[in-house]
């Protein structure tokens, strides 16, 4: 199996799975899946003293001024091109 070859089975996935990406945001809505992190810090009381530093990059998977699928859509795709930066220069660094 040549590179090439596999590094487009990989980013058909990846560009599937960006894709499937605003489905699996409604189906949690829908079941009212929430982050047992926050659920946890709302059963303690944490929430009542948090300090939101940094709100991050795409908070809640959201695009500002763009509804809940196409902002999930979008912040996937930004999620995933960012992550691929990230390991493509890390690996540039380590074969070097």
């Amino acid at each position: 199996m040549s590179m090439d070859s596999w590094i487009q089975r990989a980013a058909l996935m990846l560009l599937g799975l960006v894709i499937v990406a605003p489905f699996f945001g409604w189906t949690a809505s829908v079941v009212g899946y929430a982050e047992p992190l926050e659920n946890a810090a709302k059963m303690t009381g944490a929430t009542d003293a948090a300090m939101n530093l940094n709100p991050g990059v795409l908070p809640d998977y959201t695009v500002g001024g763009f509804s809940g699928p196409i902002g999930t859509l979008i912040s996937a795709g930004v999620g995933t091109v960012l992550t691929l930066i990230v390991a493509f220069g890390a690996g540039r660094l380590l074969e070097s």
